[in-house]
């Protein structure tokens, strides 16, 4: 089989030296610092280990009490895409995401419209991330707006991912051994307190005769995955990675297995605390305090107090931190293809960071998340548009490894590149089309203006391989930065 001249003469995997993103046109701009250990915390921080604290209560109505196996779907549909976006990572080993690994795999026009679908998840989940934080923060702090709680976040963690990977990179660690510590608590005393008579022991999380229906478990799938939205980030930071591509692709699918076990154990705990699950399924979690408020049912108002407190540091600040450094790699590996503005492939030269692209994570933030304060169910509308765009650019992404290595290259590795990949696609579509229908309209014409956007680049030439566009870059007296 002969590869062509863009491809990893091995994707299967073997060891590959820091410096191969040469190979493919381009230049190593950002600093190699981070090991197999910091990625895997990088992915579990991105994904929260307390991610459903936020957002249980709207999984559980949705759901109709079913949360637990909500969350298990969810789980298999990111598990199966874990693979496509590792065995991508191989034989793409350079940052971008689905942008890359679509746009190469398969035609540079799709992966521009992966890119662009993604974007719709990477843009507003720091907006999204924040808006959570201050709703929790606002929940025991009324005085304070929850428009100001989203300006704090936004510009602390700007001021982090300022200063470079390495600082985010340490942050993080601490803030997961935080987040462990809170989770610990509540699944202690949560059990003790069902143990003691105080929940009601029953299995309903993972199965209920009673309400059960596929519409029901993989519509309340489509708001569960949002939990999971995180381990794919893992993949921009192939080019900060001082390790193989392999190890960039263990690290997505070891951070994804740890996460789902423990969203799973936490809402079967909570869903047994519930003091009304049949409320709660016919009148929804307007206030987003449905965790809050099963965990002050089991161990008091401190524990109610805590869990939100946890859940405002974990989503607007590591969280989100994170979240925004992702979306800046995403937007400076989109512009130094030419496909985005040339200001945002500006790299500060001391940090090694996209300076000009985190910065307008950060104003877009403000623009998105205040607004969204002001509305009741802000929280619920943009986790749904989130959660369309990232899931449109995985269905991309399987399709993408089915092409490139089953049919391209006519690889025999059967489970890997053609079996996991459809599976993967299948379970997507189920939770795409059971999706609300705000969202599926919405999206829809975001990746309407994606197509044509491609059609325009293409028709332009900016669609070109990034070898062909070197001559541009240096006519255009494009450098790397101050």
């Amino acid at each position: 089989m002969t590869l062509p001249p863009d491809a990893d003469p091995n994707p299967s995997g073997t060891a590959e030296h820091a410096d191969a993103i040469e190979k493919f046109g381009y230049t190593q701009e950002l600093n190699r610092t981070l090991t197999f250990s910091d990625l895997l915390i990088y992915g579990l921080i991105f994904m929260v280990p307390i991610a459903p604290f936020a957002i249980f209560g709207s999984v559980f109505q949705q759901s109709g009490g079913m949360v637990a196996l909500a969350y298990i779907i969810a789980m298999v549909g990111m598990m199966f895409s874990a693979n496509s976006y590792a065995q991508m990572a191989q034989a793409f080993p350079m940052t971008g995401s689905v942008f890359t690994y679509v746009g190469r795999g398969t035609h540079r026009g799709a992966g521009f419209v992966a890119g662009w679908m993604i974007l719709l998840d990477y843009i507003l989940v720091p907006a999204l991330l924040y808006l959570a934080a201050a709703l929790a923060m606002a929940s025991f702090v009324p005085g304070v707006p929850v428009w100001a709680w989203v300006i704090v976040f936004v510009v602390l963690n700007t001021v982090i991912n300022y200063f470079g990977i390495t600082l985010t990179a340490r942050v993080n660690k601490y803030m997961l051994i935080a987040e462990l510590i809170v989770l610990a608590i509540f699944l202690v005393i949560g059990l003790w307190a069902v143990a003691s008579g105080r929940g009601h022991f029953s299995f309903d999380a993972f199965f209920n005769p009673h309400t059960f229906t596929f519409a029901i478990v993989f519509g309340a799938a489509s708001i569960a995955v949002l939990s999971f939205l995180g381990f794919d980030a893992i993949s921009t930071l192939a080019e900060e990675n001082t390790g193989t591509s392999k190890q960039l692709g263990r690290s997505m699918v070891f951070s994804l297995l740890i996460v789902g076990a423990l969203f799973v154990v936490q809402t079967w705990v909570a869903a047994m605390l519930v003091e009304d699950p049949a409320t709660l399924i016919a009148k929804g979690d307007v206030a987003g305090t449905a965790f809050y408020d099963a965990a002050a049912f089991a161990g008091g108002p401190w524990l109610g107090v805590l869990t939100a407190v946890a859940t405002a540091i974990a989503w607007g600040f590591a969280d989100a931190m994170v979240a925004q450094a992702a979306t800046s790699r995403l937007l400076f590996a989109m512009a130094r293809d030419r496909q985005l503005p040339k200001f945002l492939r500006h790299v500060n030269r001391k940090h090694k960071v996209p300076t000009n692209a985190t910065f307008l994570v950060a104003a877009i933030s403000l623009a998105i998340g205040i607004p969204l304060a002001s509305i009741p169910d802000g929280l619920t509308v943009i986790s749904s548009l989130v959660n369309f765009g990232a899931l449109t650019a995985f269905l991309m992404l399987n399709v993408a490894v089915v092409w490139w290595f089953a049919v391209k290259h006519r690889s025999r590795h059967w489970f890997l590149h053609l079996i996991f990949p459809v599976l993967g696609f299948l379970v997507l579509v189920a939770v795409v089309w059971n999706a609300q229908v705000a969202a599926q309209t919405l999206g829809f014409i975001w990746l309407g203006l994606g197509i044509i956007l491609a059609i325009v680049l293409g028709a332009r030439g900016r669609l070109r391989d990034p070898l062909s566009m070197q001559a541009a870059d240096t006519a255009d007296g494009d450098t790397v930065g101050d």
